[in-house]
């Protein structure tokens, strides 16, 4: 980021860090830089920064967490409605959402993966695998990934926005259930990832159906 002009300040430095999130700078699910490290990089003062930051926290893109920093939770003021929205679904609803989505998107992800989303589905994938018995929330965070990159290899943005809106949630779920279940569904992800870099779209779409149906199958009211 460059020093911003000395006019509208707070504005300025709100759409600055707008850019950085929207650009993928800051990924949704990260922790941005702290208060002085804003100031020393927007040419700021400290309350500039900090009205800035509070704008997007309002606006339900940032999140302050205690002890902790300020999270990014949503790609724009839409995405954090969305997520506003998301956070209280049951978590059925959010995995017979996610049934149609991620079926969708494994299908398009088949068709237009490139070498840069194949790398990243490979390497999350055996991320997610390595650390599921021994660093649970790191087998989490990186499952939670993985299937983002599936949306990513889509190629359509808008369809990132939005899935990025239900992410914080979906992770969410997938804490609930691990904490239930210590079924890891390793072969699901791994035929799941190795259809889409096969290009195989119908496989793809099928192996994310089968996967999230049997999740759903397991409250006890499905049908």
């Amino acid at each position: 980021m460059q020093p911003v002009r000395r006019t509208s300040l707070i504005a300025q430095v709100t759409e600055q860090l707008r850019a950085e999130i929207r650009s993928g700078r800051w990924p949704i699910g990260s922790r941005i830089p702290t208060e002085p490290e804003l100031t020393e990089l927007t040419g700021t003062g400290r309350n500039t920064v900090r009205e800035a930051v509070q704008a997007l926290v309002h606006a339900g893109v940032l999140e302050r967490r205690q002890g902790s920093g300020t999270y990014v939770i949503a790609a724009s003021e839409v995405g954090g409605t969305l997520g506003k929205f998301f956070a209280d679904a049951e978590e059925r609803d959010v995995l017979e959402l996610r049934l149609a989505l991620d079926t969708t998107a494994a299908a398009l992800a088949a068709q237009r993966r490139d070498e840069s989303d194949i790398a990243t589905l490979r390497r999350l994938l055996a991320e997610r695998s390595n650390h599921w018995d021994d660093d649970i929330p790191t087998a989490i965070a990186a499952d939670v990934e993985l299937h983002r990159a599936i949306v990513v290899a889509s190629h359509n943005a808008v369809y990132l926005e939005f899935y990025d809106s239900l992410l914080p949630t979906i992770e969410q779920v997938i804490r609930s259930r691990t904490s239930k279940s210590d079924d890891s569904y390793d072969a699901e992800h791994n035929e799941l990832v190795q259809a889409v870099i096969d290009g195989d779209g119908e496989r793809a779409s099928q192996a994310a159906s089968c996967f999230l149906g049997s999740l759903i199958a397991e409250y006890p009211d499905a049908r």
